[in-house]
């Protein structure tokens, strides 16, 4: 039985002692980046052989290939992808081609990843930004009311599932407002509960039936002054679960990330105390991947369910004429 964590690694290939530490420790799942990205053929063969050192055909293997800033593969081997705003734009002057844009660009990633062996993405993003927000979400989203970014974001969900490839519904319950970059630093947002049950929150609830979610590693001090969504018993409970409904498989953002505070264990801890399911851990570090995989408990009960349903939303590719498809997207793009 897996435990109850997503991992990376170091680099380009499995060393042997990953390959020891992967084997006994098994994680639900693997997330690549940039370093364990070069050619097409080393792609599939790591991530063949991350499968293999857990014994599990069906280990879900994640990237963020979202377009624009945030794309671990990209030219000369794979396409370069706009990013949200872009969707945004188009939909705000034609709402049709928007969407089918939005879509079209998410089934020729899921091809992309489907060829590799990756059956994950960690998009779309929900998160609804404000003027004075720190960038970090900026150009990634899909507007700035809940409802379009809702609207587009489930568009890209469809896209995704059409190539045979899982979406991760983030940043959960909302990074938009955040005026500091989680990666550096801990964001608190002090906005009223009934203003972020408008905004912030609002654009998740209609996208709650997505198999996997990630949460924010951010206060909301009207909620919970003191922990971020991520380690937050009260803001899982009462939001995640609760206000927007959310039932899929919950992970953790990268506990390496440095809005969090605490050991690499204690983090871990607290992220499944709080209610998530599965913590991902980012940076291929092994000593801090030992650390996490300490505080790991077998993935079962209802975090073994969800991971279950998760895995069994998976559909088999739809039939895509690919150069065709390339080709419309494009021409979508440059009119966009």
């Amino acid at each position: 039985m897996p435990r109850a964590f997503i991992t990376g690694v170091a680099g380009l290939v499995l060393a042997a002692d990953e390959r020891a530490f992967l084997r006994e420790s098994q994680p639900w799942g693997f997330i690549l980046f940039k370093r364990n990205v070069d050619t097409p053929a080393q792609v599939r063969g790591l991530v063949a052989a991350l499968r293999e050192s857990v014994g599990r055909a069906d280990a879900p293997v994640l990237i963020d290939q979202e377009g624009g800033r945030v794309q671990r593969l990209g030219p000369p081997h794979w396409p370069k992808y706009p990013p949200g705003a872009v969707f945004a734009r188009l939909y705000e002057h034609d709402r049709e081609a928007g969407l089918k844009a939005a879509r079209l660009g998410a089934r020729l990633i899921a091809h992309d990843l489907e060829q590799l062996g990756v059956t994950v993405d960690c998009l779309p993003l929900a998160d609804v930004p404000v003027s004075d927000a720190d960038p970090i979400i900026g150009d990634r989203a899909y507007g700035r009311t809940p409802q379009q970014v809702a609207i587009i974001a489930q568009a890209v969900t469809d896209g995704l599932m059409d190539g045979g490839v899982l979406p991760v519904l983030k940043h959960i319950p909302g990074h938009g407002r955040a005026t500091a970059d989680s990666h550096h630093r801990l964001p608190v947002v002090e906005v009223d509960a009934t203003t972020l049950e408008s905004s912030d929150f609002a654009a998740f609830r209609p996208l709650a039936k997505l198999p996997l979610g990630m949460t924010a590693h951010v206060v909301f001090s009207a909620i919970d002054p003191v922990a971020p969504a991520t380690t937050s018993v009260k803001m899982v409970r009462e939001v995640i679960r609760g206000f927007i409904g959310f039932d899929g498989l919950l992970m953790s953002d990268d506990v390496s990330m440095g809005a969090l505070s605490g050991t690499l264990a204690e983090r871990s801890r607290a992220a499944l105390h709080a209610g998530c399911d599965v913590v991902l851990h980012c940076n291929g570090t092994l000593d801090e991947m030992h650390a996490v995989a300490g505080e790991s408990p077998l993935l079962a009960g209802e975090a073994g369910r969800r991971a279950d349903a998760a895995l069994a939303a998976r559909r088999r590719p739809a039939a895509l004429d690919v150069a065709a498809a390339r080709e419309e997207f494009a021409a979508m793009m440059a009119v966009a």
